[in-house]
Parts: structure tokens; sequence; C-alpha cells
């Protein structure tokens, strides 16, 4: 629908810098203590207490299904490693004037799907799977899940099928997880996705749909196709409470890295993260599960591309999903894969308007940048659309007498750590990553 845009910038001035695609640093305004906020969110502690109670019930069938999480006890979980070299990187070419530790949460590496989205999208199989032979009575309140590994559970769910609409990660991580346990597989993906993981897909015997269009009309065919279907299942990444959850227990996995490290959050010691966004569920998860361990000792900034913020766009017009980025002149087109969104999760937004601090954007062509840096300083290779975490630091130097709202002094900020969250990346292809490394952008 149209807007009328000056009246769209008198309501949130910042959307004057939204349609010129310029970078830019947003405080929220709505941000507020979360002793506030919590009575009013529709999801508990106890939702995430259950969500990593299921997670753990169903490491026995995934160490057995999936070996690659054998060595973790079938849990799906990613190292946190400390980055002083990009750190000095990102203070000597940008600036951020970075005095804290800076640490790289790698969720690139996360078993299974080598996302972030092997937290949600699997944890939402895992549970409609139990769901499922619970209600048919194949599985009985106790029993091990290992018996999900069976022949005679993988013919039941051969009888189900599964949809998901994806721009490439969510995708792999529901075709895979869906595969393996037996359901007939469809995943819908945008003209974004990357043809490798298209191919991934594929070899695991996943049907993929391709759309010329992006990602709203790939979800809307998957969501089409499903409702059609009694036996189906779709897996709603724009209003999965059970998606937000799956993420949500990766704050409580955090706290313990933090606490093997002997890294304090508190209040002389305050925690920063930093998380590329897409649609919203995973830094949207990420972020209620944070302030659930954290409180208002940690604060979470989301970063997306100037062509597509759709997130940005969203919570500070108010409209949510009722206004995407092509509404204001934007193309919604980005390098950055995993974020090539247009329109934002309603139920996300609603959910963290008030919880996440501020909101950034960035130009495609320092995402490349900082992918090339992380891989010659610290050994490490994510996909550029991960990198955009990385000017969370640089953008927070920008907002100045801003932090003093939060409570964020520069004495404060020198106690800090900084968390970039590296959404995905290890299982790109050699020749793709070469791709990427030779790409140069404006």
């Amino acid at each position: 629908m149209p807007y009328d845009i000056d009246a769209l910038i008198r309501t949130a001035p910042v959307v004057a810098e939204i349609c010129r695609a310029r970078e830019t640093a947003w405080e929220n305004p709505q941000y507020t203590p979360y002793r506030q906020v919590r009575p009013t969110l529709p999801l508990t502690g106890g939702d995430i207490d259950d969500a990593e109670a299921r997670l753990l019930r169903f490491a026995p069938f995934l160490r057995t299904c999936c070996p690659e999480t054998a060595s973790q006890g079938g849990l799906i979980e990613s190292p946190l490693t400390e980055i002083p070299a990009m750190a000095e990187f990102l203070n000597k070419e940008y600036g951020a004037g970075l005095t804290g530790r800076l640490l790289l949460k790698e969720d690139s590496r996360l078993p299974i799907a080598g996302s972030v989205k092997a937290r949600g999208g699997i944890y939402e199989i895992l549970k409609h799977s139990e769901d499922l032979a619970l209600e048919q009575g194949l599985l009985r309140p106790g029993d091990s899940c290992e018996a999900f590994t069976s022949p005679a559970f993988r013919d039941f769910f051969r009888q189900y099928a599964v949809h998901v609409g994806s721009t490439g990660n969510l995708g792999l991580s529901i075709g895979i997880i869906s595969a393996a346990i037996g359901y007939r597989v469809t995943v819908h993906m945008s003209a974004d996705a990357r043809q490798w993981k298209k191919d991934l897909l594929r070899s695991k015997g996943v049907e993929v749909v391709e759309y010329a269009s992006d990602y709203s009309k790939a979800v809307e065919e998957g969501r089409r196709l499903a409702e059609g279907d009694p036996r189906s299942y779709f897996v709603d990444d724009e209003n999965s409470a059970d998606l937000f959850l799956g993420y949500a227990v990766a704050a409580r996995r955090l706290k313990r890295q933090l606490k093997e490290r002997g890294i304090p959050v508190d209040e002389g010691h305050p925690l920063l993260v930093y998380l590329p966004c897409g649609v919203g569920g995973a830094p949207g998860g990420i972020t209620f599960g944070l302030k659930e361990c954290f409180g208002d000792h940690v604060f979470c900034f989301f970063v997306e591309p100037v062509q597509a913020p759709c997130m940005l766009l969203g919570v500070a017009t108010g409209l949510h999903s009722d206004i995407c980025v092509q509404d204001v002149g934007l193309t919604g087109r980005t390098a950055a894969d995993g974020l090539a969104v247009g329109r934002p999760s309603r139920f996300v937004g609603k959910t963290v308007e008030r919880l996440v601090t501020g909101m950034f954007t960035v130009r495609d062509g320092k995402l490349f940048d900082c992918m090339r840096a992380l891989l010659r300083l610290e050994g490490i290779f994510i996909e550029p659309s991960a990198c955009a975490a990385f000017q969370g630091p640089v953008k927070l130097r920008t907002l100045g007498g801003l932090r003093e709202d939060w409570g964020l002094s520069e004495t404060r900020l020198q106690n800090a750590c900084h968390v970039a969250w590296a959404t995905g990346g290890s299982m790109v292809p050699e020749a793709e990553r070469e791709a990427y490394l030779r790409t140069r952008l404006p």
C-alpha cells in the first residue's frame, strides 16, 4: 500500500536516512527497562526452559542421526572465540574505539546446518515431530527420543510433509533435519538464495522450488501449499513462536560460556551483542533469551543492509509487517542473501520493540571487507551477511551522548564485553568462498 513518506519521516525521522539507503545508527526511543517489559511479553522464561529441556531429550537422537553432534553429546552448539586482531582492525579502519573484549559467537559452525538457523529451525521440527508422535500414540511421555532413529518412525513420518520459505539458511536447517526424520520436504527458495544451498538440499532428497521474486513470495507459496494438505506442516519464519524459542535457548548457552571464561556481566561489566537481522526471528529470539538471562546488563543491537532494513523500518514506524522496504523506494536486494528480506516479522517486531537497544544499517561493501579481514587476521571464514555484526561496535560510537541514556558511560564501556554473532558460513563450498573473497563492492 502507498505511504506518505513525509508523514512517516515526521513520525520517525530515521525514515529519511532509510529512504536514501544511507548507513545509519538508530537509538530505539521505546527501549525500556526489562522488569517493565517482561510482564507484557507473550512468552516467558518458562517457555525457554521447556525448549531447552526438549533439546536435551532429543540429544540421543541427534547424536545418532547427526554424528557431527556426537562430540557435544547431541547438542547443537557453537564455540565462543575471542578475536583481538579483529577488534584492532575495527579500531584502525573504522574508528570503532573498542576498549573492551570482542568475541565471536560462531553459530557459523553450528553442526548439521552451519548457521544460526540450526537453532530455531531444527528445534521447531523436533517439537512438531514429538507432538505428532505423542498425538498418534507412537511415543509415550518418558520414552527416549532415540526411538526416532528407528525404521518404524521413519515410515510413520514419511506420511507427512514439511514446507518452508527461505532465502537459504533456514531452508538448509529445515530441509536437512526433516529429511533425516523421514518427512517429505519442500523448501521454497527466493531468487536471493545461493545455488550451492539449493544443490545441497537436493542431494539430501529435499524438493527445492525456486522463485524469481523475493523471500515474501517464497513464504507465501509455501504457506498456501501447506494449507491445502492436512498432512503438511508449514514452518512460518514470520510468525513462529517455536522458531523464536529455539533461538532463545542460545542465550543460556552463551551465559555458560561467558561464565566458563570468567567474563562477568553485571552493572560494571555490560554485555553488548550485535546481531545480523533479516526477517527477525533469530536476532529477536536471541535478544529475548539474553534479556531473560542478564536483564538490563545486556544491550542488543540489530544490523541490516542499507537496501533491506525491514526490521528498522517496521519498528521505527510502528507499522511492523504492514510496511516493506519497497514501499519507501528501496530494492530489498543485497549481497547478504540471508538478510535479503523486505518485510519484517510482525510477531518478532512487536515482541522486541522495547527490548532492542538500537539498530544500524551497513553497505554491502563493508561486509566483504570485514569478511576478508576476519579470515586474514583470525583465520575464521563466515558469510558476508554474518559480517554485518562487525559494524555494530563501529556504529555504536556514532551515537555519542545517546549512550548515556542507556547508562553506557565511557567508564562502563571500557569494561564491556562485545559479542558479534556470526550467523553462517562454515558450510560454504570452497569455490563459493573464493568468489566471495574476490568480490569488491563500494
